[in-house]
């Protein structure tokens, strides 16, 4: 088999699995509004490109958010045996992985859920 077919089926196998994940009851969550449909990767693609960095992890959370000025999914994996997550960032525009996977510990996430839960109430709070 040649390299480009070997190559092919990785990557087909690889959309096959994140095709799967989405159908696991995986919901990307919007930050705001009308996120989704701004994107123009599709989400199967970057759950794909995400587990790609991660094949042995299992995702277990999707997010669409505005992050720096980029539109951007954020999925976050669980590895057997390891504590934490870790975070992989898909441009929602190009599909392309944004930064570093970037491993958060228990503490870390506690802490980072606690200033999302702060920031949430006072956007709510400044709503009328």
């Amino acid at each position: 088999m040649t390299r480009t077919k070997t190559a092919l089926l990785a990557i087909l196998s690889i959309a096959a699995a994140a095709t799967g994940l989405a159908a696991q009851g995986i919901k990307v969550e919007e930050s705001k509004p009308g996120l989704l449909k701004k994107a123009k990767a599709t989400v199967d693609a970057a759950i794909a490109t995400a587990q790609a960095k991660l094949p042995q992890a299992k995702l277990k959370a999707a997010e669409i958010e505005e992050e720096n000025g980029k539109l951007i999914y954020s999925f976050d994996f669980e590895t057997a045996g390891k504590t934490g997550i870790d975070e992989v960032n898909i441009d929602a525009i190009t599909g392309k992985q944004v930064g570093k996977v970037e491993h958060e510990s228990p503490a870390s996430e506690k802490k980072e859920a606690a200033a999302d839960s702060a920031k949430a109430a006072k956007a709510k709070a400044k709503k009328p």
